[in-house]
């Protein structure tokens, strides 16, 4: 089947149609960098990552943009979140970024979240914001109050097309913490005009502020993506204010181009049903969970439902994850050490391959189901249960067979989900493990050949109480960490 994915814009399940016939281009929302991020953050960047994974197996050419939000991001209190962070840390605004930034990207790197392509910062860009507040304006869809300039939204009748939000009912939520100044309660900044105290601020043609929140990515999507583009994606918690704005700004400006055709939203972590978040202090940072769990079990705990639901943080559903995982390792490490010991030229037997390729079909289609990664794991642990099956059933398995079989894993596990690392290390010490237990099985192969079954079955035993399990073959001893 064809790839279909759930568009909030029009709440159906579309095909999926690009831009440009071998191409994709996809902007997410990012972080505002001024605290470490949490697990909340993972859900939503895992979550896009495979998607942007799954297009390149498909082999489209994919053009990642995932902005940095640096500047300009309010709190309901009107507090900017890069202003708290200064006053917390007592330290100057670009040094509290610089540092925040380069935590989330760790962070990123350690769940083998790919980078963008791009990875664009609001800060860089404010002569464009000004720019565009500026084409706004002389549009008539903006106006100026005191250095402050806000978007009228009753000069853009679709308001409201992707959250659904009906425009009186803006009006009438709006109307208790409001600005006087504006025209309308439900209007939103395009400028702020910058107080005293505020420290990021930048001159510009109302005098000295900083960007609104909404405009940054608008900017920044349009001049790396084009006016229009083939997908959004982000949090489900921002559709509204910040995607409807941003809709709102970018088809005034461009009244001839449509914003983004898909918008891919992604459902919150949960915590016993309530999301995590900062400022309700619920939340485990990603340093945190990676101190307890690998970070292939955060991506599985996090693909176990799917990207639009919610998913609910609990440590028993970590540690399932984990068990998950470890089995996942254990079958793709044992395939490997076989294919070690296979002849090389063994070319694979017809009856042992004829069906792998039907649990890469089987995969696909779940993924071309708006990405139903709970699905495609079931598929893939369904392929772990026939590769054991073929390891300890079939004496010769020969390298044709299991190359095919490792292929599968590297391209499915690997390169789509992201769970299984190309060079497969163990738990426990990797190669150095790999020789010591080598040599234990060599002693206990001596001890038998002795007939000393006393201490053959001690070091077995032994190598049981630690994790590790022995098993004899005919082509040999293997070992494996139980799972």
């Amino acid at each position: 089947m064809a790839l279909k994915v759930y568009n909030y814009l029009s709440r159906e399940l579309e095909p999926f149609r690009p831009v440009q016939r071998d191409r994709v281009h996809i902007y997410v929302c990012g972080p505002t960098v001024y605290d470490h991020s949490h697990l909340g953050h993972a859900k939503t960047y895992v979550a896009m990552d495979v998607i942007v994974r799954y297009f390149m197996y498909l082999g489209y050419k994919v053009r990642h943009v995932r902005n940095i939000t640096d500047v300009g991001h309010l709190l309901d209190n009107g507090e900017d979140r890069i202003a708290r962070g200064v006053r917390r840390e007592r330290i100057d605004p670009m040094e509290l970024v610089e540092t925040y930034m380069a935590s989330y990207l760790r962070d990123m790197d350690a769940l083998n979240v790919l980078r963008p392509h791009i990875l664009p910062r609001a800060a860089c860009h404010i002569p464009e914001i000004i720019a565009w507040t500026q084409a706004l304006l002389d549009q008539g869809f903006a106006y100026e109050v005191n250095g402050n300039v806000y978007f009228s939204i009753e000069k853009f009748p679709e308001y409201g097309k992707l959250s659904r939000r009906v425009v009186e009912d803006l009006e009438a939520g709006a109307r208790v913490q409001v600005r006087e100044e504006k025209r309308n309660p439900a209007d939103f900044a395009l400028w702020k005009r910058a107080d005293p105290e505020h420290i990021m601020r930048w001159p510009s043609p109302w005098g000295e502020g900083y960007p609104g929140w909404h405009i940054e990515c608008s900017v920044m999507a349009t001049k790396y993506l084009g006016t229009t583009f083939d997908i959004h994606g982000g949090g489900l918690e921002n559709i509204f204010p910040h995607n409807e704005c941003e809709i709102a700004q970018a088809e005034a400006h461009d009244p001839d181009a449509r914003f983004a055709n898909y918008w891919l939203l992604v459902g919150s972590l949960t915590v016993s049903g309530t999301k995590m978040s900062k400022s309700l202090g619920n939340f485990l940072t990603i340093q945190e969970a990676l101190q307890l769990y690998t970070p292939e079990a955060i991506r599985y705990f996090i693909l176990s439902g799917h990207y639009r639901g919610p998913v609910d943080f609990s440590r028993d559903a970590l540690q399932a994850a984990q068990q998950g995982i470890q089995r996942l390792h254990n079958t793709a490490r044992k395939l490997r050490q076989q294919m070690k010991q296979a002849p090389p030229a063994g070319t694979a037997i017809l009856s042992q391959v004829a069906g792998l390729e039907d649990y890469r079909e089987a995969f696909q289609t779940c993924m071309d189901d708006d990405f139903n990664t709970p699905q495609a794991l079931a598929t893939l642990f369904d392929f772990v249960k026939e590769v054991n099956r073929q390891l300890d059933q079939s004496d010769e398995l020969r390298m044709g067979t299991l190359a095919a079989m490792d292929k599968i894993f590297s391209d499915l596990a690997g390169k789509v989900l992201g769970i299984l690392p190309e060079k497969l290390t163990d738990p426990v010490g990797g190669e150095t493990l790999d020789s010591l237990v080598g040599y234990l099985a060599e002693l206990r192969q001596e001890a038998r050949s002795a007939k000393n079954w006393s201490q053959a079955d001690a070091i077995r035993s032994r190598l049981t109480e630690m994790g590790i399990i022995l098993e004899d073959g005919a082509d040999g001893t293997h070992w494996r960490i139980e799972a």
